[in-house]
């Protein structure tokens, strides 16, 4: 009977061993612990294929409905050596991590195949790789625009509904958001390994400003030189944008110098309509319809140049200077405007046409000065920075004005003109201290000091029969000076499953505001606290839950803080306010990752005293202010879910879909100061498609589209927008040249409008401009292609103020 036990259990046994399906997975890594996303993964018994796969963004690849046998695993990616291995299966088998070791022979003659973009998500940020993509042959801002999470729309960029900070290699981008856009619109991306979208920043990043995208750039591989020269055309309805610049990389042992140099002549155009009705007593006593078209010329110049130089393994020193000019020369602006005054019958009354011609010069110039000493243990480093930045901004304007019967006959003339002007100069000093303290802790901590130096100028002119006169009453002088000094400490700590980085960062500002012709003084002192959290917790390969916290600071830009009324013409101007208090927001985000693919996010912001430019129409004396004013509060909350992944061999598919809920509440300054608010619930998609073509990969498709439902803006809505993008593109010459063309905005569906109506206010104004544009773009590559640049911007946490008003 045992015998017979026996005999029926070996037969079970060896039934089930050879008859059950097994699994067999593992995770693909290079020698510095990185996981190898996309190695290619076969499964060969009596050295035949039977199976293959790739790794996923993680490394992880796994085999399913595997039979009892004796197979070898093979394992390749482009750079690396092969990595072979048996493996006898008799179970489910864990291979844990494989290591790939890099190739170290030459790669002469090899051309490197483009792959797709990939994405993967860390504990506070999400990163967006592209270096070898097809994406890298494009400009910065072109990556942008196709970066998870990042819109980019009638010149500007936001992430959430909220413009992000720009840094380059962990270094702050402070221009000008106009200035940001031409700096990476001039850029070109064949550097750029990744973009990193951190939605809430940890303590590190300063605490001014929204969402940080950081883009981080190659490092140095060999010596020798590189350079490349690359241009673009961009064809309007109305004029041709041009775009072409040269770079250059050259590196010895101990010397590393990168400089580019870009020129971007360009006319725009922009037609928008306005509609006012100016009410009392709840009944409109006055129509006006007004016609603007606005034609800008522009030529900046850009130079973006560093030289580092390493004393030895463990002590380097950099110097980087970025310089944006726009000479007076190619910097005109000429606004023809009509306006047709109704009465309250709808009757013609009169008309009025003004003809705004305005032409300015800007010189902005900065230098960072870097030393870095790393120690002994990896990892360790001091970074020590120190920052100059003058800026010097001019622009003179005049206007004149017609005012005409319904039967076109002259009533009177008038004529002003504006000169205007700003000098900033901005000092910085920092230091950071970064400490790996094993291999799953590290410690970060640092200073910063800040000076800010700003001075302002306005004078108005009228003419009083020909002669020139000084119109006192609205000229002024105002001075501003800002004094601010930061610390933080970081921690982060990693388990098998959990990731956590906590850290806090503490500033104490004083400002201070001066206007001459009034006399009056402004100051305001203020001591913040920033806490951040990131928390990530992978369940299993499958699953992973994070959350994110932290605490932002928004201060007032330069022009907004000036109390001048910049008249665009006799019955509307432009004023800010000296008394104007950062706005203070919390930020919370909950999110979900299913297979490193599927992205389900849920957030929440409270915007405590936002400081906007709201139109505000003044019933009594028919004037429209744009006004820079703290409103009370906005709140935002919604939710996301996004995807990166492939759909078939040669098309890879990215999607993002947001569903938020914005409200404002906002004193409205000409109602009575009554509270009031707008609120609304609105959609946001976005979806790119990425096609490749040709048996060398040679040839790619961008097929990319953008949705934006009606959405609330301070007190205003404005109307929905679509947008669809193609483009096209083919390398040659071993990747050393590529020729691009394509259409922006097809169906020319981008334009939109802007509705503010409430209480006593009734504006709508319709606006059209450029978007559907035929584009086309060339890049060629010379010397050693291998080079990755050294390629770095300036830090400076103030220069992003440096804003101007788009009249």
């Amino acid at each position: 009977m045992i015998k017979r036990l026996l005999l029926l259990s070996f037969l079970f046994l060896f039934y089930v061993s050879f008859g059950q399906n097994f699994s067999l997975k593992g995770v693909v890594k290079d020698e510095a612990n990185t996981p190898i996303a996309f190695s290619n993964i076969v499964l060969l018994l009596d050295n035949e294929i039977i199976d293959g796969t790739t790794s996923n963004e993680s490394g992880v690849f796994s085999f399913e409905s595997l039979k009892t046998n004796t197979y070898k695993i093979k394992i390749s990616y482009l750079g690396f050596q092969t990595f072979e291995k048996e493996i006898e299966l008799i179970g489910n088998i864990d291979l844990g991590t494989l290591l790939l070791r890099e190739n170290a022979e030459a790669l002469e003659g090899v051309t490197v195949v483009a792959k797709r973009p990939t994405v993967k998500r860390l504990v506070d940020r999400l990163v967006f790789n592209v270096e070898n993509s097809t994406l890298s042959n494009n400009n910065v801002l072109d990556v942008l625009k196709h970066t998870p999470g990042v819109l980019v729309h009638d010149g500007s960029i936001t992430v959430k509904n909220s413009a992000p900070t720009v840094y380059i290699n962990d270094r702050r981008v402070h221009l000008s958001a106009d200035e940001v856009l031409q700096l990476l619109e001039s850029t070109p991306a064949e550097n750029i390994k990744s973009i990193e979208v951190i939605t809430n920043p940890p303590a590190k990043y300063e605490a001014e400003g929204g969402a940080v995208l950081n883009i981080v750039t190659s490092k140095n591989i060999v010596a020798g030189y590189h350079g490349s020269v690359f241009g673009s055309y961009k064809q309007g309805f109305e004029f041709p944008k041009y775009s072409i610049g040269t770079s250059h990389f050259f590196k010895t042992k101990k010397l590393s110098t990168y400089i580019n140099y870009n020129i971007s002549p360009r006319k725009d155009y922009r037609e928008k309509d306005e509609f006012v009705n100016f009410i009392e007593n709840n009944t409109n006593t006055s129509s006006w319809e007004t016609d603007y078209n606005r034609d800008r010329e522009s030529r900046y110049n850009s130079i973006n140049a560093n030289i580092d130089y390493d004393f030895d393994e463990k002590n380097s020193i950099g110097l980087t200077t970025n310089m944006l000019i726009a000479p007076r020369r190619n910097s005109q602006t000429d606004v023809k405007s009509s306006t047709k005054v109704f009465g309250a019958n709808k009757v013609l009354d009169s008309t009025f046409n003004t003809f705004n011609e305005s032409v300015l010069e800007s010189f902005n110039m900065a230098f960072t000065l870097d030393y870095v000493h790393k120690f002994s243990r990896e990892g360790e480093q001091l970074l020590v920075s120190l920052h100059h930045t003058n800026y010097d901004y001019s622009n003179f304007q005049n206007v004149d004005t017609d005012y005409l019967f319904p039967n076109n006959s002259l009533i009177r003339e008038n004529r002003f003109q504006t000169f205007s002007s700003q000098v900033i100069k901005l000092n910085t000093s920092q230091l950071d201290y970064e400490l790996p303290i094993n291999e799953s802790t590290s410690f970060e901590a640092g200073i910063k000091t800040s000076h800010i130096d700003s001075e302002s100028v306005l004078t108005q002119y009228n003419f009083e029969e020909e002669e020139r006169i000084e119109d006192i009453d609205n000229s002024d002088n105002f001075f501003y000076d800002e004094e601010n000094y930061a610390a933080y400490v970081s921690l982060a700590k990693d388990w098998e499953k959990l990731s956590l980085k906590v850290g806090v960062r503490t500033e104490y500002t004083e400002t201070t505001g001066t206007s001459v012709s009034e006399n009056e003084k402004s100051e305001n002192n203020y001591f913040k606290i920033f806490p951040s959290v990131h928390v990530s917790k992978t369940v299993n390969d499958k699953h992973e839950l994070y959350f994110n916290y932290n605490k932002r600071i928004y201060r007032p830009r330069y022009n907004q803080l000036n109390p001048f009324k910049f008249f665009l013409n006799d019955n509307s101007y432009i004023t800010g306010d000296p008394r104007l208090v950062p706005q203070v927001d919390d930020v919370f985000t909950l999110g979900y990752t299913l297979n490193d693919t599927y992205t389900f996010e849920l957030y929440y912001r409270y915007e405590n005293d936002p400081a906007i430019e709201i139109a505000f129409q003044d019933n009594e004396e028919n004037i429209l202010k744009y006004v820079n004013t703290n409103i009370n509060r906005s709140i935002s909350y919604g939710f996301d879910f996004m995807t990166y992944t492939a759909i078939a061999k040669g098309w890879n598919l990215y999607a993002l879909t947001s569903l938020f809920y914005y409200d404002n509440k906002y004193v409205s300054l000409e109602s009575g100061n009554q509270i009031n608010n707008t609120d609304k619930w609105s959609v946001y998609a976005q979806i790119a498609n990425y096609f490749t073509f040709l048996k060398d990969n040679s040839l790619t498709a961008d097929v990319s589209l953008q949705y934006i439902s009606p959405l609330a803006d301070g007190p205003s809505i404005v109307s929905d927008r679509f947008g669809l993008d193609i483009s096209l593109r083919k390398t040659f010459l071993k990747n050393k040249a590529s020729l691009s063309i394509g259409v922006t905005d097809i169906f020319n569906t981008q334009n939109f409008n802007q509705s503010t109506k409430y209480l006593n206010q009734d504006i709508l104004m319709q606006s059209r401009m450029e978007n559907r544009q035929f584009t086309v773009a060339f890049n060629y590559k010379f010397g050693n292609t291998k080079l990755k640049s050294n390629k770095k911007s300036i830090d400076l946490n103030e220069r992003d103020r440096l804003e101007r008003s788009d009249l």
